[in-house]
């Protein structure tokens, strides 16, 4: 099913989410998530963005494919991840987000990173990620630990936004 996109200002957003375990309805989980990203024409969907606090996020690099030919189609779920490792090297790259719809900034991640994680099974895996597929990880990680995007910019330009990030908040209270 598609669900509502959690927007910025609601609480959810700044909560850290709970462990997905055996009694949840995992695949109802997946399903949302992939049904909603797609419609949104998103590249990345946590679970606290449609209002549900467990750790677990999609990544589908699909919408990028017209932008860059180059970008390597990736999607897959990723169940109570954990980033165990990252390379000392940030890169910047222009983030955005479905729920602060409109506001892009530069943001520095690891360019490279080793993550573990649960698939549909519950079975676990761990593999090195990089580039876009890295940095979309970083930031739905983010989510699970209620932390956003804009948290990671310059103070400056955080109060420049500061006038949209207040209407896409009077928005998420509609």
């Amino acid at each position: 099913m598609v669900v509502p996109i959690i927007l910025y200002g609601s609480p959810v957003l700044r909560k850290y989410s709970a462990e997905v375990t055996e009694e949840d309805d995992i695949q109802k989980y997946a399903d949302d998530l992939f049904n909603t990203i797609r419609k949104a024409e998103g590249i990345g969907l946590a679970a606290p963005q449609i209002n549900l606090l467990k750790r677990v996020f999609v990544i589908d690099t699909t919408p990028l494919e017209d932008d860059d030919l180059t970008t390597e189609k990736f999607s897959g779920i990723f169940i109570n991840p954990e980033i165990i490792y990252k390379n000392s090297k940030d890169i910047i790259y222009r983030e955005g987000c479905l729920s602060i719809p409109g506001i892009f900034e530069e943001v520095y991640r690891p360019d490279k990173i080793v993550v573990r994680y649960q698939d549909l099974q519950l079975k676990f895996h761990e593999e090195e990620l990089e580039g876009i597929t890295a940095r979309i990880f970083q930031h739905e990680y983010d989510h699970l630990e209620g932390i956003l995007f804009i948290d990671k910019i310059n103070i400056l330009r955080k109060k420049i936004l500061s006038g949209k990030l207040n209407r896409i908040k009077k928005l998420s209270k509609t």
